[in-house]
């Protein structure tokens, strides 16, 4: 199982760039990156908010469960 990470559709649908998503929620690019590639092994519930409050949705319209993905893929959400 795994938790696929859809920032880059969140981010079409609003026309905004990574560069300007990163720079009003306060994270680096590089972050905001392997955010988008899933390539992180967890999320802190602030930065979660952040970007939730900036692109107007919810958790669930940035993640999805879809069970049988590779693991490579999975994100960890925690609270810190």
């Amino acid at each position: 199982m795994a938790i696929i990470v859809n920032l880059d559709v969140m981010l079409a649908k609003h026309k905004m760039r990574s560069k300007e998503l990163a720079a009003d929620i306060g994270i680096t690019e590089q972050n905001l990156s392997l955010l988008k590639s899933g390539k992180v092994k967890g999320i802190r519930f602030a930065t979660l908010e952040a970007i939730c409050a900036k692109l107007n949705c919810q958790p669930g319209d940035l993640l999805e469960h879809r069970p049988g993905v590779a693991s490579s893929r999975a994100v960890k959400v925690r609270d810190t």
